[in-house]
């Protein structure tokens, strides 16, 4: 791709040192929305003190996302510091593998993500939501942090499809671990300046230490699986499937690759759904009138039954509920990539080797695409108001041939999950506010407490 005569990007002002190093460590995601509402939708962003500044391209239209994520993604690649710190913790799976790698694990992985094999979990996923609210009701009149709960419902769900009857160990390890190294990621992927892993630094030492224990108790599993020859108790569960996924082009999965598929599904397969119905319960207890008409359709189309997969297709209004929730608070706010070659976004030059990054957080509030867009709405998505709008306006799970291959199952478990809460409980907030930071995904600094109030059967 010849390098292009498009204007420079205009910069977002900053310390004359250290740029907008601090705005970016302090809230990334308020400095992202400031470089869109004084700038426009491709920015340059600088970072760090001189001889280790970072140079950034934030695109922010739906427009400049689509062309990142799907007409050019080629040319944007996973060849970043963050994602080769990802790469290091969390091993080389669907999630950072690239090239002739990422096609043959897709190749291998798709046939297990067909909409019929997701649609079987449907009865896994009731299961863990019938034991979580058995437990609020158990558990008295006390506030639950619903964003700790649903985390802690997605965990489960998630490490019960993959590894069947052995989920309570995944997830004992699971708590422990993400978290850490979680953070030894973030903070290594966005340091000018890192020591190598291997030095025995206290922090090197943590985060050795946890990860190191993170992949005994998949391997373990894995092995135990593999030389028993069968599925778990529950039947064929994710990990047996993997490890059956062959083909005469692609081979198999080996016991590293299993691994590293396992940790990328625990990851990326409880947060965004974690996320979404955090904050979906959070907006509904804010809401009284949309938690109303949410629960008059559950009620109304499920007549006290538990929800299957089929009730998707009938239960519009709960999934839009979850969709303007992704929309405000998308699980993954900021992507990003690495442009291989020189081009145009948008009429701006974005140089060879730059660092780009789009993000659902601004464009999901662009006022182009989302009038008074910090209200929660969910008519936004009608089928009507959907299609008038650019397909990359919402992007939660990103999109091209990046695109989550979770994203069926995320918003299977979701939309089972809120209607069969719907069906239990009125919801009131008590944080009414929740402070925000965008670490490998969106975070809560605080609580989002609720009362729960068992309804009348």
């Amino acid at each position: 791709m010849a390098v292009t005569a498009g204007t420079e990007a205009p910069e977002l002002a900053g310390l004359p040192l250290l740029g907008s190093m601090f705005d970016l460590k302090n809230d990334s995601l308020a400095t992202f929305l400031r470089a869109r509402r004084e700038h426009g939708d491709v920015v340059r962003i600088t970072a760090g003190p001189p001889g280790v500044r970072a140079t950034l391209y934030g695109v922010f239209s739906a427009e400049g996302a689509q062309q990142v994520l799907a007409g050019e993604s080629a040319n944007f690649r996973k060849d970043n510091a963050f994602y080769q710190e990802v790469r290091e913790s969390f091993g080389n799976g669907l999630l950072t593998s690239q090239d002739e790698d990422y096609l043959r694990q897709r190749r291998l992985v798709q046939p297990l993500f067909t909409r019929r094999r997701v649609d079987g979990y449907a009865a896994a996923v009731a299961a863990e939501v019938t034991t979580l609210t058995e437990e609020w009701r158990d558990a008295g009149a006390e506030p639950v942090d619903v964003l700790q709960e649903m985390a802690r419902l997605a965990l489960r769900a998630v490490a019960r499809i993959l590894f069947g009857t052995d989920v309570d160990t995944a997830v004992r390890i699971v708590e422990r671990s993400f978290p850490e190294l979680g953070a030894y990621v973030l903070r290594r992927g966005f340091s000018p300046l890192n020591v190598p892993r291997h030095w025995p630094t206290p922090g090197n030492r943590r985060a050795a230490a946890v990860h190191r224990a993170l992949y005994e108790v998949c391997d373990r599993i894995i092995a135990e699986r593999r030389s028993s020859g069968r599925a778990s108790d529950e039947g064929d569960d994710l990990l047996t499937l993997l490890i059956g996924a062959e083909s005469a082009e692609d081979g198999s999965f080996d016991a590293t690759e299993l691994r590293e598929q396992v940790l990328v599904f625990l990851l990326a397969g409880h947060e965004t759904t974690a996320t979404s119905l955090g904050f979906a319960l959070h907006l509904l207890a804010l809401h009284p009138e949309e938690r109303k008409r949410a629960q008059e359709e559950v009620d109304r189309v499920l007549d006290g039954r538990t929800p299957g997969a089929a009730d998707l297709d009938v239960l519009p209004y709960v999934t839009r509920v979850l969709k303007e929730a992704m929309r405000l608070f998308p699980a993954a706010p900021v992507i990003g990539r690495r442009a291989v070659a020189a081009t145009e976004i948008g009429g701006v030059a974005v140089p060879a080797g730059a660092d780009v990054v789009v993000a659902p957080w601004v464009t999901h509030r662009h006022p182009d695409y989302w009038e008074d867009a910090e209200r929660f709405d969910p008519d936004r998505f009608t089928p009507e108001a959907e299609a008038a709008r650019p397909r990359y306006a919402w992007f939660p799970f990103g999109g091209g041939p990046r695109a989550c291959i979770g994203q069926h199952f995320s918003m299977l478990e979701s939309v089972i999950a809120l209607a069969m809460i719907l069906q239990r409980y009125d919801f009131e907030a008590v944080d009414t506010e929740v402070p925000l930071t965008s670490a490998i995904t969106l975070q809560a600094a605080g609580p989002a407490r609720c009362r729960l109030i068992p309804r009348k059967a």
